[in-house]
């Protein structure tokens, strides 16, 4: 069959041209795409601790929360970091309140905007301030009933115990568990 020259030429012209795709846009949206994931994919929080402190091992059925951060080492009482008083100084106290850690709590919570809670909710969070104690492993019962007792004088109603997470695959990862959930005071 023979083609006319007008068909020849736009064969011709058609058969010059190929398709061209625009990667530079496409490899823009991935990028936004990738960012997203990895800022939203992760719901899993990472306490910061010291190597000093050895967690108990338990296992973990809810997330930790970005809270108030008390760690116990065998040496010192930490609150974000800031050294608070000696461990070692506490095995002598009578007393079950720790003056230089409630000074320190309270000033915090005053920096603390408390966020107003439902009163029809059921379901509803304590609108107490929460703190997270991460104490090393050895740290006696004595000595976290007066932090614990210290933190609840100060307005620090939901306490959670920091501990190191057992998976199935006994993964890293600290995380705090409810002190009312334990069955604890």
């Amino acid at each position: 069959m023979k083609q006319s020259a007008r068909a020849k030429r736009m064969a011709r012209a058609n058969k010059s041209r190929t398709a061209k795709l625009s990667l530079v846009s496409l490899m823009d949206v991935f990028t936004v795409l990738v960012f997203f994931l990895m800022l939203n994919a992760s719901d899993v929080q990472v306490l910061q601790r010291d190597n000093s402190v050895e967690l108990p091992k338990s296992t973990v059925k809810t997330p930790a929360k970005e809270t108030l951060l008390l760690m116990i080492t065998a040496q010192d009482i930490l609150l974000q970091g800031k050294s608070l008083a000696k461990t070692n100084d506490l095995y002598e106290q009578r007393e079950y309140t720790i003056d230089a850690l409630k000074t320190e709590l309270l000033y915090q919570a005053s920096r603390t905007v408390a966020a107003p809670v439902d009163s029809d909710d059921p379901d509803a969070e304590d609108p107490g301030l929460s703190i997270t104690i991460m104490g090393d492993k050895s740290v006696p019962y004595e000595i976290l009933k007066k932090i614990m007792q210290t933190s609840a004088e100060a307005g620090y109603t939901n306490i959670a115990l920091a501990v190191e997470n057992q998976l199935e695959s006994n993964s890293d990862v600290a995380a705090p568990v409810d002190d009312a959930s334990q069955g604890g005071g």
